[in-house]
């Protein structure tokens, strides 16, 4: 894990050389106070907790000022770009641009 400057990283799991860029946060709490649900395609996990960041599977990249909100899972090898607002399921081996596009890393 890599988180080496002006991050915040709130009740998160980062994986094996997970790297946040500079400013990236992984928000661990809804504005609503509602418990956290962790969303996979049209399923909904209910965790049972009030507060619960993300899960950034190994070697995946975030870029720099992005933000994690509640619940997010992002698989294993995967980019985030810079300045991206990430919400739900990120599957492994892909990239997610800033126009909310998912396309697969090669």
């Amino acid at each position: 894990m890599q988180v080496p400057h002006y991050n915040y990283v709130g009740d998160s799991i980062l994986g094996y050389k997970a790297h946040l860029g500079a400013g990236a946060i992984t928000s661990n709490l809804k504005s609503d106070g509602t418990l956290v649900k962790l969303k996979y395609g049209t399923d909904i996990i209910e965790t049972g907790l009030r507060k619960f960041g993300a899960i950034v599977g190994d070697l995946s990249e975030v870029g720099c000022n992005s933000v994690l909100n509640p619940g997010t899972v992002i698989g294993k090898d995967s980019i985030v770009y810079p300045l991206s607002s990430v919400r739900g399921y990120i599957p492994g081996k892909s990239i997610l641009k800033n126009n909310g596009e998912i396309v697969e890393r090669k």
